[in-house]
């Protein structure tokens, strides 16, 4: 069974960071992409970040560019998301997504959410 558990959320004040985490099982992730999206209340699930299965790319939603770094660790079939500068609109669940396909920005797995709520 493949699971995708992030960590990692909390609360944070404005200009705060956070490092979440989301560690795979079940089967390997080290050959496809990985990613990050989020859900703020009331609103869409949205994009954050991805990147390719070699780390060699990363691509961000331009409202997160030069705030938020995502890696990852292929030994360790996890995935990260440095956030720094905070802002309040980047409260969101934030969903880990396994088995990424690029081209449409569609995961195969979604891990459960991880709370992030960052006050001003």
């Amino acid at each position: 069974q493949v699971q995708a558990v992030e960590s990692g959320g909390g609360l944070v004040q404005a200009g705060g960071s956070l490092r979440l985490s989301c560690a795979a099982s079940g089967r390997t992730f080290s050959s496809s992409a990985m990613g990050w999206f989020r859900q703020a209340p009331g609103k869409e699930r949205e994009f954050v970040a991805a990147i390719s299965w070699s780390g060699g790319s990363t691509f961000y939603a331009d409202s997160v560019k030069g705030r938020f770094t995502i890696s990852r660790d292929n030994a360790k079939n996890t995935v990260y998301l440095q956030m720094n500068s905070l802002k309040p609109e980047d409260t969101a669940v934030y969903y880990c997504a396994a088995d990424l396909h690029i081209a449409t920005m569609k995961p195969d797995y979604w891990g459960q959410g991880t709370q992030v709520t960052v006050s001003s």
